[in-house]
């Protein structure tokens, strides 16, 4: 099978949907002789920061000495760059050959896997064909029906956050959405919340204790912030972790949550034995590398993609726009049509000089002018665009200017097509 066949294949898979449940996926790992079950595993799901903290965690783990590996969703350039080896995607011949072996079991199978279950399988496929030591996978959604949930004993458990997200199949409320999330919890094996004793929902803490797993959350004693400038730069945050000075070289206000969470689950790796010397972190953090989130692209003008695509998401980006800078920005935006999009203007409109709406390539993309009728009902200047590189190269014109910073916002299917749309930008 080439790369390319293997993308055919998938796009055939892609038209069975999406089928939350573990029947396919576990008779699919049977015969591939359970490879989930051979290497130390970190499992995490969290409506926010699931793919940062993997980066992060995964960097370190890779500082340390461990061949580590990590499985994300979704792909946000080729659909390579889900899997990784120390912080690098594989190529599309490793992609292709894991992928070629799959095929040919599922096509024995009467009830056929979906797309993210056979990219579940080939990820661990992955792990154990690279001997990793470690590997870091996150959820493609909730958590107890997620195809990466056949994980039976992980390492550790993290639930960065819970917020509402993906309602129509999750849940409406904050305690429907938690409990699909703690369906990650396994029997006496640890687990993190991302969050304080205050604000863990119930059904975790309740779950934790039925599966006698000891349960950890965010603990920010240990992080200080006594640099004599600004925490908060372009050019990374600042923060001492017990004595050691770390720039933490992802941008965004909320990627400081997203360490110390990494932070506190080093400390629970450690207590597992997990040998990860203070180096380790402190390369880790200043050295990782992730795309999409806070991504500073061009810088005259100043051009930045950050992939928030849920309320809570776009108040994190909202306070980054606040910390950052002084001016009033130009947004690019374009969402998925199952998003509440109608909060999104009054999140964003005192930040906002005008706003370029686009409908990015996927069919539940929202109407961009559905999109920028919501802020025109607010009275912020917005024009709607079809082909999303029209909207790109007029936002980034309108941005240079105005020598305003322009800030791409909104769904990571995005990401892909608008870099190619501003490289054609001279």
């Amino acid at each position: 099978m080439t790369y390319n066949d293997s993308l055919e294949y998938l796009k055939k898979a892609s038209q069975r949907g999406s089928c939350l449940g573990l029947e396919r996926i576990t008779v699919l790992m049977e015969r591939l002789g359970n490879p989930q079950n051979k290497v130390k595993i970190i499992h995490v799901t969290g409506t926010n920061g699931k793919g940062s903290f993997g980066a992060m965690l995964s960097s370190v783990l890779k500082s340390a000495g461990y061949k580590t590996g990590g499985f994300s969703s979704p792909a946000i350039t080729e659909i390579t760059d889900s899997f990784r080896i120390d912080g690098n995607e594989i190529s599309e011949n490793e992609f292709a050959e894991i992928t070629g072996d799959i095929f040919q079991i599922c096509e024995q199978m009467n009830d056929k896997p979906t797309e993210f279950e056979i990219l579940t399988a080939a990820a661990f496929k992955m792990f154990v064909r690279n001997n990793c030591d470690i590997a870091v996978v996150e959820c493609g959604m909730g958590g107890d029906l997620d195809s990466t949930n056949v994980i039976s004993s992980p390492l550790l458990s993290v639930i960065t956050n819970v917020r509402k997200d993906h309602c129509s199949f999750l849940g409406n409320t904050i305690e429907e959405i938690a409990f699909h999330k703690a369906g990650i919890i396994k029997h006496g094996r640890p687990v993190f919340f991302g969050g304080t004793d205050e604000n863990i929902p119930e059904i975790i803490i309740k779950t934790a204790q039925q599966k006698s797993a000891e349960l950890f959350t965010s603990d920010w004693s240990h992080i200080l912030f006594n640099y004599p400038e600004s925490v908060f730069t372009l050019s990374g945050t600042r923060f001492t972790y017990k004595g050691m000075k770390i720039n933490l070289s992802l941008l965004g206000t909320y990627q400081l949550n997203n360490a110390v969470n990494v932070l506190n689950c080093i400390e629970i790796l450690r207590n597992q034995g997990i040998d990860i010397p203070y180096k380790a972190v402190k390369d880790g953090l200043e050295n990782v590398k992730w795309h999409g989130r806070f991504e500073v692209l061009r810088k005259n003008p100043l051009v930045i993609f950050d992939g928030s695509h849920n309320p809570d998401g776009i108040k994190r980006t909202a306070e980054s726009i606040e910390e950052y800078f002084k001016s009033r920005v130009v947004l690019l935006i374009g969402v998925m049509a199952d998003k509440e999009y109608s909060l999104y203007a009054d999140i964003l409109g005192k930040y906002i000089d005008c706003v370029f709406t686009v409908k990015p390539d996927n069919p539940r993309s929202l109407d961009c002018q559905t999109l920028a009728g919501t802020f025109s009902e607010k009275g912020i200047s917005a024009c709607a665009f079809y082909e999303l590189e029209n909207g790109v190269k007029s936002a980034y014109l309108y941005a240079k200017e105005h020598n305003l910073p322009l800030i791409a916002l909104g769904s990571l299917y995005m990401y892909r097509e608008f870099t190619e749309a501003l490289d054609k930008i001279s």
